[in-house]
C-alpha cells in the first residue's frame, strides 16, 4: 500500500489523536500543539528591548519570569498588528524556555486524527514550510499546522537554543 501523505509521514503516527490550539492571524488560521501551550492571556503592554528584532515586541513579567514576546503578524508579515479585546498572548513553554507569542485571537482546541492531516504543498507561505507540520481538516475548516518547537528554536527568531535531532 503507497503512502500517500508522502512527506507528511511524520504526521501520521505522531498526530494521531493529538490536540491543537487554533489561532488567527489575519484571515488565517493556525494551530500548535496543546501541550506546548502553558496558558493564555489577554494583551497587555510589553516593555521594549532596544535593538531586538522588530517581530520582538519586548518582554513582560510573568510571576517573577521575564519572557520575551512574539508579535506573529509581524514575525510572518501579515499587516500591521492591530491589538484589540481579542488580542491575546499564548504562553508557550518550548524545552524549559516560556516564550510569549501574539496572537488576533484565539478559537478553539480541537483533536486531529491522521486522515485529517494532509501534507503542506510547497508554496509562498508566510513563513518555510520547514515550519510547518501540515493542513488539519474539520470539515470546511482548515488549520495551518505550525511546528511551533522548530519555528521558536529557529536561527531567525533567536530565542531558544536548536532543538537536537
Amino acid at each position: 500500500m503507497q503512502d500517500t501523505a508522502g512527506s507528511s509521514a511524520q504526521s501520521g503516527g505522531d498526530i494521531a489523536g493529538r490536540e491543537f490550539l487554533a489561532f488567527k492571524l489575519g484571515k488565517e488560521e493556525y494551530g500548535i500543539d496543546i501541550l506546548k501551550v502553558q496558558e493564555i492571556r489577554g494583551y497587555e503592554a510589553v516593555t521594549r528591548i532596544a535593538s531586538a528584532p522588530e517581530f520582538i515586541k519586548g518582554v513582560i513579567n510573568l510571576r517573577g519570569i521575564i519572557i520575551p514576546v512574539v508579535d506573529m503578524r509581524i514575525k510572518f508579515r501579515l499587516g500591521e498588528p492591530v491589538y484589540d479585546q481579542f488580542t491575546v498572548v499564548i504562553i508557550l513553554n518550548i524545552k524549559g524556555r516560556v516564550v510569549g507569542m501574539v496572537v488576533d485571537s484565539v478559537s478553539d482546541v480541537t483533536t486531529l486524527t491522521p486522515e485529517q492531516v494532509k501534507a503542506a504543498p510547497e508554496m509562498g507561505t508566510a513563513f518555510s514550510t520547514e515550519y510547518l507540520i501540515g493542513l488539519g481538516t474539520i470539515d470546511e475548516r482548515m488549520l495551518i499546522l505550525v511546528d511551533i518547537d522548530k519555528l521558536m528554536s529557529s536561527p531567525e527568531m533567536g530565542l531558544i537554543d536548536a532543538i537536537a535531532p
